[in-house]
Parts: C-alpha cells; structure tokens; sequence
C-alpha cells in the first residue's frame, strides 16, 4: 500500500533531493511524496488529501511557519504524525514541537539514512494508530449486532480453539414477545413499524441489562433474553416486571382508527441448559446461544401467555413464591409436552 508523505519546505532543493534519493520507493510506488512551501499550503495539500500519513516540516517558513502548522494539524487530521526537519536544532525548538505533536526531529543538513529510517518509524506507528482506529470503530459496529456478554466471550483466549465448544450453565431464559405486533404490522407501513418496534425494543432491553441479563437474539417482534449468575432467577422476573410496566405506560402514538395498545406476554424457564456457539464453523455461520429443554419451555410459556401475563411453571413457583406475588394459572397443555403443566402467573 502507498504511503503518502506530505513535504513542507520553502526551499526548492530539498524537494529535488527527496526525489532523488527516494526514487526507487517512488519508482516501486511503496511512497509518494506531496510538496508544500509553508503551513498553509500545506493544510490546503491536507484538506485534498485526507490519507497523507506523514508530514516531513521545516520550522521556518513564510506565511506559516512549522510551529504553527503543527498547532493546526492537531485539529485537521490527528492521525497524521509530524517529523521536524529543521536547522533549527537547539532544544528549545525541540521541546517546542513536542509539545505541540511533533513525532520526530531530524536536523539540517539531512542524514537521509536517517531521514529514511525515521520516516519508516513514523509510517509503522501511524499503521498502527489507524488499525487501532479501524478496529474500535468495527468494534462500534459489531456492538450494534453482539451483545456485550457475547463478545466478553469473543474475547478469551481460546476462543478461536473452541469455536464449536459448549458449556452446562445454571440460568433463567426469557420470551417476551409484544402482543399483536404482526396485525399491526398489516396495517402501517414498513418503515413506521420498523421504527415503532425498534422504540420499544430500545427500552425493553435496558430494563433486562438493568438486572443484569443480555439479549440473546431478537425473534420478529419478540425477545429471548438470559440471565446467568448469582440470583439469575429472581433478576429476570425484576426484569420482566419492568418490561411489563414500561409497555404497559408507554404513550399512544397511533391513529385513532388503529385499535392497538401495546402489551407483552412473557415467559420464564430456569434451570440447566447448553451455552456455546451453535451453527457451521465450515460455512462461518455461527450462533453463540443457549439451548435445551428449559429454554424450549420458556418459549412454549411465552406462546401460552396472554396480554400482560408473566407465565412460570409450579417448580420455579416454589423457587420464587416467597419473593413474589403469583397466582395459579391452572394446569395448560403445552406444545411439545406430554402431559399438561400446572403454571402460574407472576402479578408483583
């Protein structure tokens, strides 16, 4: 990749003898060299080309000198890194354009052995300021797709060796989905139902980490949430509660001939399950998730919750009936289960 280094000097010779003696970097187009005859030309040379990676600067100059001009580079582009080439060698100058973001100072006359070896320090360590750079803002990105937990995981070491491993984890899984949000998307347009969903998504999911869950993947207009930890149980049914109450308190923003008010009917699961990364590492399709039984039945809740409801079974009841308010829901036949399940609806 070329490596464009920007050349700030009012005398004419220098620019002749860069050329000359850079010519096969140039010739091998490993850098090409811009030239400006003070600091303000060379913010307009800057302006012109953002991806100028070097700046080799004279101090004294006309209209604007060195000094000044690394002032302002701080500002226009902080990527950039700054040698000064300048007889003005005495320490003060050079205390002077550290301070003010100089990288490197090579005195007049040039050493170009030394000239070229710095200004090789100088691309290595802007390579790796923009990589750095590169990868927080992939980073920004990936956030918006992977929860935080998630990529905690990402993050150990042997993740790359383990990509296929799993884990048996004590955890409470969580079905939210809200209620009637496919007719209504029937009845809107796409874009205006996208938006509205993504609104109450966004303020679901910081109840849940407020109790310190993580959003294991959205599904349509539902959400499958996990709690692991210490209390992980009595965090998710905090969190559901909020949910409950925050949709049920959220504004009416539609039409008067669209009969809908937001609700949400909730299902809850806890016990054993797998966690790890499910999919193909062949095709590089990957889903790090929990699974098994107890999540299955969290969804099989959800999907026999009405409006408002908070559905878990008799056994986590006994978990929990000391901490919460419920009330027997009856014995419901459930998708997938043989025989019928006694639940309970949580109230408070």
């Amino acid at each position: 990749m070329k490596t464009k280094i920007l050349v700030v000097d009012d005398e004419a010779d220098l620019q002749l003898l860069i050329r000359q003696r850079f010519r096969r970097k140039i010739r091998e187009e490993a850098y090409e060299f811009l030239f400006a005859g003070n600091g303000e030309e060379a913010l307009a040379v800057l302006a012109a080309h953002p991806d100028i990676d070097v700046v080799l600067a004279d101090i004294n100059m006309p209209v604007m000198d060195g000094l000044t001009l690394l002032t302002r580079l701080r500002d226009t582009n902080p990527v950039v890194k700054t040698v000064i080439v300048s007889a003005y060698g005495d320490m003060a100058n050079i205390r002077t354009a550290m301070n003010r973001g100089a990288f490197d100072f090579v005195c007049k006359p040039v050493d170009f052995n030394d000239l070229e070896l710095t200004i090789e320090k100088t691309i290595a360590q802007v390579q790796e300021l923009r990589t750095a750079l590169h990868m927080m803002e992939e980073n920004k990105v990936l956030r918006l797709y992977v929860d935080e937990t998630v990529l905690k995981f990402m993050a150990r070491p042997e993740f790359s060796n383990r990509l296929l491993a799993s884990e048996t984890v004590q955890a409470t899984v969580v079905f939210i989905d809200i209620c009637g949000f496919t007719m209504l998307a029937e009845k809107m347009p796409a874009q205006e139902v996208v938006a509205m969903l993504n609104t109450y998504f966004d303020q679901m999911v910081k109840e849940i980490i407020a109790q310190g869950g993580y959003v294991d993947k959205f599904i349509g207009d539902a959400i499958m949430a996990v709690f692991r930890g210490d209390y992980h149980l009595d965090r998710a049914i905090d969190a559901a509660l909020a949910v409950r109450s925050l949709v049920q308190a959220i504004p009416r923003a539609l039409p008067e001939s669209l009969d809908y008010e937001p609700a949400v009917s909730i299902g809850i699961s806890s016990g054993e399950m797998v966690s790890g990364n499910i999919g193909s590492a062949t095709l590089r399709r990957l889903d790090y998730t929990v699974i098994g039984d107890v999540v299955n039945l969290g969804q099989r809740l959800q999907d026999a919750a009405q409006r408002h409801q908070i559905l878990i079974t008799d056994a986590i009841h006994t978990r929990v009936q000391d901490s919460f308010r419920c009330q027997a829901v009856g014995e419901v036949r459930l998708k997938n289960k043989a025989e019928p399940v006694l639940l309970y609806e949580v109230l408070e």
